[in-house]
């Protein structure tokens, strides 16, 4: 594929893109597209394609890192930037790989839908928590996916040069995308053998990946930061009531992203003072007390605010549908909304969705001392390996942590 022609290229991603039901109208977009960067190769006496001149393409045409680097990317420029690594994309791995998987069906063949229906009853044998049934069940669709663009569709034609090309496709994710994508995979591939459906664990052929979960330092936001990110929400009109009382329950209470998403009405047990739920991420019991302030917050957003709708959930879109966040929203795009309302500066080097506030939290229990353990029940940390990396935050704390050379040696 790489040493195809130019027009050679795009007329296989064509074809591609119509295997995938991809609509008329969205091919005929891109096809715009591509002419503007064959006429843009052209000028440039390049008869093929190339990443690195695709993004010059984007750049002369668009300005599009100084955009980029302000956060000001349009529509239009980013529509234009997928086309351009879609091209990169099929031209490398003969696939699609960055598709909007709210709007496809990744699978096209009905025997590898089966398979990932059969998967998934098994994962649920298994008791896995709902969070990791469903990524388990997404990227192992996309492994699928993938293994459908390589013309396979049989099981047992799955050998261990596609499970290569398929982990060269995961090239420039973060090594936390990376690891997560592996262990899926190798969940699915030992599934296969010990359902006898493929005769080799091709689990066995997946390179290890060393862990560096204690590498990365948390983002974490200054008591200033949170006190102007709250302080610009219009707590007078329903989404901003909505959108305050989510925040306090991760400022406040530190519950994960999917957790307050997922909140239901009867998570809050008023008489006690306290909200209880089984955490998705590692289907433990969670209780937590509910502050006054993060209680008043909700009950002003479930009388003044909340869609009148029959819903277990508290907290629910305020668009039609009116439903709650789905799973693949994280909410960083109503934080950096806020952000951008605070004057607060937005890097990319450091993260600031809604798990840095969560984050934000354990590390102002570590500076005020509490105990590991206590911080560790109160994020719903399984152990307190999970909370240790917190440390991290606290030059001083560190500090406190370190070992005196000459007292070891002298015990």
């Amino acid at each position: 594929m790489s040493s195809s022609s130019l027009q050679d290229l795009m007329a296989g991603l064509e074809q591609e893109l119509r295997r995938l039901h991809y609509k008329e109208q969205t091919i005929s977009y891109h096809h715009r597209i591509w002419k503007r960067i064959i006429t843009f190769f052209k000028k440039k006496g390049v008869d093929h394609y190339t990443e690195e001149l695709g993004m010059r393409f984007l750049d002369e045409q668009y300005n599009f890192f100084e955009l980029e680097e302000a956060g000001k990317l349009t529509s239009t420029i980013s529509n234009a930037f997928r086309a351009v690594r879609m091209l990169g994309d099929f031209q490398q791995h003969g696939s699609v790989l960055r598709r909007e998987h709210k709007q496809l069906e990744l699978l096209q063949t009905d025997e590898f839908k089966e398979l990932l229906r059969r998967f998934a009853g098994y994962c649920r044998q298994k008791d896995y928590s709902k969070a990791t049934q469903d990524y388990l069940r997404r990227h192992n669709e996309q492994f699928l996916s993938f293994l459908e663009s390589q013309k396979i569709e049989q099981v047992a034609d799955i050998t261990a040069k596609h499970v290569s090309a398929y982990i060269n496709t995961l090239l420039g994710y973060s090594h936390q995308t990376v690891g997560s994508h592996l262990y899926s995979l190798r969940s699915f591939l030992h599934y296969l053998h010990i359902s006898e459906l493929h005769p080799q664990d091709l689990a066995e052929t997946i390179p290890p990946l060393k862990a560096r979960q204690q590498n990365r330092i948390p983002s974490v936001w200054t008591p200033e930061q949170v006190t102007r990110l709250l302080g610009v929400i219009d707590r007078g009109n329903p989404s901003g009531k909505r959108d305050y009382a989510m925040f306090l329950l991760a400022t406040c209470l530190g519950l994960r992203t999917v957790d307050i998403k997922h909140l239901k009405l009867d998570n809050l047990k008023w008489r006690d003072n306290r909200i209880e739920l089984i955490q998705s991420k590692t289907s433990r019991p969670l209780s937590l007390p509910l502050l006054p302030d993060v209680g008043w917050a909700i009950i002003d957003y479930l009388k003044n605010g909340r869609p009148k709708v029959e819903s277990p959930y508290v907290f629910l879109r305020h668009l039609a549908p009116l439903e709650p966040f789905s799973d693949a929203n994280h909410l960083d795009r109503t934080v950096l909304k806020y952000m951008k309302l605070a004057k607060i500066p937005v890097s990319s080097q450091r993260k600031r969705g809604m798990h840095s506030l969560r984050h934000t939290l354990a590390s102002r229990l570590l500076q005020e001392n509490t105990p590991l353990p206590v911080i560790s029940d109160i994020l719903g940390h399984i152990s307190t390996d999970s909370t240790a990396v917190y440390l991290k935050v606290d030059v001083d704390m560190l500090r406190a942590c370190a070992l005196n050379p000459e007292a070891v040696f002298e015990s």
